[in-house]
């Protein structure tokens, strides 16, 4: 009986002993990604918080608050013509249903950058006009090629125009300036957070801790009711 209870009292420590190293390789296996995700995260949300700052580098893409959601000729991305000193932008291109597009539709240039609006000759007259009240305005509506207009941009922000006698049917345009402006929310910061799940080794932590409790528990019963000698005297 003694035997018995002692190899059950090595078999439960030996379980426990287990139970816990694999609780405690899981735990760290579980651990080290989750930790890196975090990382990640952490850097993802601190870019995208940076992107949508607007200032030290513009790194985000615009927001053009839907201003040419329906442009023909816009497919959702701005053209980046950072670096160069003049940017031209074609007046008349075919868009919209005929010749009333600007190409391309929105630009990205440098504070200090001149826009050279260059008149292709074709769907009749056009101009340059802000969309509100910005800096161009390029006057009544001409039709003969070539530049027409042209704005030197010294203030970083975003300008919207159109073609004031072909605005409805889509003719639109928006040239990005510098690096501060607003930018689109690329969701990498303060993502919801839901509620906390039970890691894996802590779960088997827990049935290893309860396996030695009630073996813990049979040894003490046995003790207390058949003693803790079982050796029979030899007789005289």
């Amino acid at each position: 009986m003694r035997t018995a209870t002692g190899a059950t009292a090595v078999a439960a420590a030996s379980g426990t002993a287990a139970a816990q190293e694999n609780a405690t390789e899981n735990g760290t296996a579980t651990a080290t990604p989750a930790g890196t995700a975090t990382a990640n995260g952490t850097e993802a949300g601190t870019e995208a918080g940076t992107a949508s700052g607007g200032g030290g580098g513009g790194g985000g893409p615009p927001d053009l608050g839907g201003f040419l959601d329906a442009v023909g000729n816009f497919s959702g991305s701005v053209v980046d013509e950072r670096g160069k000193d003049t940017v031209t932008v074609e007046v008349g291109v075919n868009a919209n249903g005929g010749a009333y597009g600007f190409g391309p539709a929105a630009v990205h240039v440098d504070n200090g950058a001149t826009v050279q609006w260059e008149w292709t000759g074709e769907g009749g007259g056009h101009n340059v006009v802000s969309a509100d009240s910005g800096p161009l305005d390029s006057g009544s509506a001409v039709s003969s090629a070539g530049v027409n207009y042209e704005h030197t941009f010294e203030s970083d922000g975003i300008y919207n125009y159109v073609c004031v006698p072909h605005e409805s049917l889509g003719m639109k345009g928006s040239v990005v300036v510098g690096s501060d402006y607003p930018t689109k929310s690329t969701g990498g910061g303060g993502g919801e957070t839901g509620p906390l799940g039970v890691p894996g080794g802590a779960k088997m932590l827990g049935v290893a801790t309860s396996v030695v409790m009630v073996a813990t528990l049979g040894m003490a019963y046995v003790f207390m009711r058949y003693g803790g000698d079982y050796e029979v005297p030899d007789e005289q």
